[in-house]
């Protein structure tokens, strides 16, 4: 029996998806400017049971008990304070769902199940369950019924659970969930509004919004205010302690930081930039790390890049000596 994953790759397909190994989707003629997205590249982690709230108030970077007021980003990381995933956060019918790329899901579910111990939680991949579209247009507000105004809000509509995301490139954006057996009458419907639009299209946007993300190539590699995470309000400095909360805090009460992850576009010829990629200083030294990447309409591409500020302030970031072009991130650094 075809698994839900198998059976709507199959569907994309028919729809005029071609799909690449990591299951990422293009389309013909996606250039319009409402779009919808499939997100199944990422995964969901479900953490479920009586004492599901207090046991991930030990493991992540915020605080769970405020995901009741909506959606939230969450650090997960190693006791010496390095990222080990990057969770977006959200609750439905008393169940906390993790958001995080899919081929990161076994590891993080078995680390996760280490820490259960004698708690009553059940730790399980739920991609399967639920399937993430990405919805985008100008006016978002007059497609969606019930579209909330704040971002990280959620509401329930007749397609499925929305959660209305930052803006990005002067598109309104916002994240349906579907569950898996409504996902290609649903997907169907919303054709008739929005254009299928590449899977790489949505990871520009992410990256234009300062949303970074940790790959199998860049795990334990960042300390969580190196990509940002307190300017995405994902860390909570109230809560209490958690697993790496030591250095995270540390890091915070100790005045500014360092290295922050930078918003910028690199024209690199044939070559493809990734994850994990080092970047250099006038100098040629060592100045950082890719952390996200995603072609731009230029043929050029988009990144968040991990730099040493001091680098990036005396002089040009390079990667494999194309230079770095930074831009305003929609959002302030302390």
């Amino acid at each position: 029996m075809s698994s839900p994953a198998n059976a709507w790759h199959s569907f994309l397909t028919t729809q005029g998806a071609q799909l690449n190994a990591q299951g990422e989707a293009t389309f013909p003629h996606s250039t319009a400017s409402t779009q919808l997205f499939d997100l199944s590249s990422s995964g969901l982690i479900a953490v479920s049971g009586v004492d599901a709230q207090t046991f991930l108030q030990g493991q992540v970077t915020n605080d769970i008990k405020l995901l009741a007021h909506g959606a939230q980003f969450n650090g997960y990381c190693t006791p010496k304070g390095r990222l080990l995933a990057l969770f977006y956060s959200f609750s439905l019918e008393d169940v906390i769902y993790l958001q995080c790329p899919r081929a990161l899901i076994p590891d993080l579910v078995k680390r996760l199940r280490m820490y259960v111990l004698r708690s009553k939680v059940v730790v399980e991949d739920a991609s399967e369950r639920l399937f993430a579209f990405g919805l985008t247009s100008s006016n978002l507000a007059t497609l969606i019924e019930h579209l909330p105004n704040i971002p990280h809000q959620l509401a329930h509509t007749q397609d499925g659970t929305v959660i209305r995301l930052a803006d990005a490139a002067s598109q309104q954006r916002a994240l349906l969930l579907v569950n898996s057996e409504q996902a290609q009458a649903t997907w169907q419907s919303l054709s008739a509004i929005f254009t299928p639009g590449n899977t790489s299209q949505w990871e520009a946007l992410e990256i234009q919004a300062g949303v970074p993300q940790v790959y199998a190539a860049t795990k334990e590699q960042f300390v969580p205010q190196m990509v940002n995470l307190d300017a995405l309000n994902g860390i909570n400095f109230k809560k209490g302690c958690y697993t790496g909360q030591e250095i995270v805090a540390r890091t915070h009460y100790l005045g500014k930081v360092k290295r922050r992850t930078l918003l910028a576009q690199v024209v690199t010829g044939d070559q493809s930039p990734q994850a994990g990629d080092v970047l250099h200083d006038a100098q040629q030294q060592e100045a950082g790390q890719l952390v996200r990447v995603a072609p731009a309409e230029n043929n050029g591409w988009w990144v968040l890049a991990e730099c040493r500020l001091e680098a990036k302030d005396a002089g040009t970031i390079s990667w494999q000596g194309w230079p770095l072009s930074f831009k305003e991130l929609p959002y302030a650094l302390q």
